[in-house]
């Protein structure tokens, strides 16, 4: 066989190869699930207050998300998104450390009141979330299912302070005026005088 008909046959066999290399590129994670830099866990262990997490990993959840919202509160998040539109996710685990702790919210809402490792809590009927007061914080559990959020109560351990999970949590303190101090967010930067 001469060098110009292998060639031509191997030509159509590399266009199939591209083709079907791009056609399984297009079948990834839609949403680009990638491992949190350790940059971003550095930015919760110097947080002023105690962020509650779960680990790495947690019940074969991977740690997909952490973030701090303009109000201050941190937001770890676990397991990839089971459903959501645009801009909507609702991860199996999210964990949500607020430094407001001037309430436990649950007013009005339908919740029971329960105490887990020794804090003080409010769960809602279904069990898929939980919200406890612990020292200067508030910890709020959402999880897909009742047996999943009450295992992350149990799990759950600040990042940046002792803990142990399963062990006492530490009593809810005063309220820490948090709300009446203005977000970063609503600081103005310093103006630089003109010269």
């Amino acid at each position: 066989m001469t060098a110009s008909r292998e060639l031509r046959r191997a030509r159509p066999l590399s266009a199939c190869a591209l083709a079907l290399a791009l056609a399984l590129a297009g079948c990834g994670d839609t949403l680009q699930t990638q491992p949190i830099p350790r940059n971003t866990l550095e930015g919760l262990i110097a947080a002023p207050f105690e962020v509650f997490w779960l680990g790495r990993s947690f019940h074969g959840l991977e740690l997909t998300e952490a973030s701090r919202d303009p109000s201050g509160a941190f937001t770890v998040q676990y397991g990839p998104c089971k459903q959501g539109g645009q801009a909507t996710c609702l991860p199996p685990v999210r964990i949500v450390t607020s430094p407001d702790n001037s309430f436990l919210p649950g007013g009005a809402a339908a919740s029971r009141r329960a105490t887990i490792r020794g804090a003080r809590g409010v769960l809602t009927p279904d069990g898929h979330t939980i919200v406890l007061a612990t020292g200067r914080v508030i910890v709020g559990i959402y999880a897909l299912s009742a047996s999943l959020a009450a295992a992350a109560a149990q799990t759950a351990v600040p990042i940046n302070d002792v803990g142990a999970p399963g062990a006492a949590l530490p009593a809810p303190l005063p309220d820490s005026g948090y709300t009446r101090s203005p977000l970063p967010s609503q600081t103005p930067s310093p103006v630089a005088p003109v010269r």
